[in-house]
């Protein structure tokens, strides 16, 4: 028996779906058992009875299909029973019908089958009163206006109320489904904007880490055979910078592996590593040149990071682009309303093709980002230069507070 209990709502579950499956077998035994009320009519009358009785059920089989036209039939039969017959118990059908228009038609069509079927009801109990005028005749109106009318509001009631449930459901699916899509949206965006910053991470770190590399490698080839102690230095300065990258990789993958960038990794580089940068730079063989302006204060951790990136950018392609003899500058400048970065160089300037490649994009979108700016492009006098600018307005310094006599001190803490 529990297990029965326990099984019951699958059972109907199962029953509900199997019907909803086979509705046409469904109406069709509705229409036998409407047809059954009529079979005494039909055993009475057959020649009038049966053709008005199938008139009356048989659009009962096809009524989900197509309701208005099915209560249209059923209506046609009303009439001609009206007109050479009397009441039988098949006209329930006709109740069925209109609880189906109301169910699953408009409402202005399931109310114009309401009216038709109160007229009708006032019609028939008219024709079919056996008494004429008179005191008894009026009770008969009350009680069949109270029974065709009572049964004719309540199957439109009942099938109203289901087509605005029916609504109501329909519209909770629409929307669950189109939150589902968003979600899915969202989801791809920002997974699209993962993938985009990762590209970033990946490009700024293996970018610059290997061009290095292979300037060290290049200065290591040549001083093999001039001087062993240059090439010795040259080769640990690869084998650093090679140890930098891997770690910088492996801040990137525990990212990707965790989600927690808060883990516990390297370090987010900022402007307090860039003299480091700066050496790194100077020991692969490039001349840089560094020049601090202004009071410096602090940026947000992001906006650090992308001050660095821009700088790490430049003298990366500076490197790759602007040729063994060239120099560079990079200026850092704290003005009122920001900080301004500034990497120039004297070298050939870059092509127009790699001015758009995914190192200038990255450092744009890290820059905008923050509400800044970035310029990029030839110098007129030669080379390549890349202006940055992040906000980072000054802060109001609070007026110092003259100093209390320490009576009045005091006398203050005292009141």
């Amino acid at each position: 028996m529990a297990a029965l209990l326990c099984a019951y709502p699958e059972i109907m579950s199962a029953i509900y779906a199997w019907l909803g499956r086979h509705r046409v077998l469904v109406d069709s035994f509705l229409a036998a058992v409407l047809a059954v009320f009529g079979l005494a009519a039909i055993v009475h009358k057959p020649a009038l009875y049966l053709p008005i009785t199938l008139l009356l059920v048989v659009p009962v089989a096809i009524r989900r299909r197509i309701p208005a036209t099915a209560f249209a039939i059923a209506c046609v039969a009303g009439l001609w029973q009206l007109a050479v017959g009397g009441p039988t118990g098949a006209d329930l059908a006709i109740l069925v019908l209109l609880y189906t228009v109301a169910a699953y038609r408009p409402r202005r069509e399931s109310i114009a089958a309401a009216a038709v079927c109160l007229f009708g009801g006032f019609v028939a109990i008219i024709v079919w009163s056996p008494d004429g005028p008179g005191a008894k005749l009026i009770m008969q109106l009350l009680v069949g206006g109270v029974l065709f009318g009572g049964g004719t509001l309540t199957a439109w009631v009942l099938g109203d109320s289901m087509r605005y449930r029916r609504g109501y459901y329909a519209a909770l699916e629409d929307r669950a489904a189109r939150l589902e899509a968003e979600r899915d949206a969202q989801a791809q965006i920002a997974t699209a904007a993962e993938r985009a910053r990762i590209a970033r991470e990946l490009h700024d770190v293996i970018a610059h880490h290997v061009s290095v590399m292979v300037v060290q490698a290049d200065g290591a080839g040549y001083a093999l055979r001039t001087d062993q102690g240059r090439a010795e230095a040259a080769i640990k300065a690869i084998a650093t910078t090679g140890r930098e990258a891997l770690a910088e990789m492996r801040r990137l993958l525990g990212v990707l592996r965790t989600g927690d960038e808060d883990a516990q990794m390297t370090p987010v580089p900022g402007l307090g590593e860039l003299r480091e940068l700066l050496d790194q730079a100077r020991a692969a063989g490039l001349a840089v040149s560094y020049t601090l302006s202004g009071t410096p204060r602090e940026l947000p951790e992001g906006a650090e990071l992308a001050a660095y990136r821009v700088v790490q950018e430049s003298l990366t392609n500076t490197r790759k682009h602007a040729g063994l003899a060239a120099t560079a500058a990079v200026t850092l400048r704290y003005e009122s309303d920001g900080l301004i970065v500034e990497v120039t160089d004297d070298g050939v300037a870059a092509p127009s093709s790699d001015t758009a490649g995914h190192g200038l994009a990255g450092m744009r979108e890290r820059i905008e980002m923050y509400g800044g700016t970035v310029r990029a492009g030839p110098l007129p006098g030669g080379g390549f230069g890349v202006v940055a600018r992040l906000p980072c307005p000054e802060q109001p310094e609070l007026p110092e507070l003259p100093e209390q006599p320490a009576a009045a001190a005091v006398g203050w803490a005292g009141a």
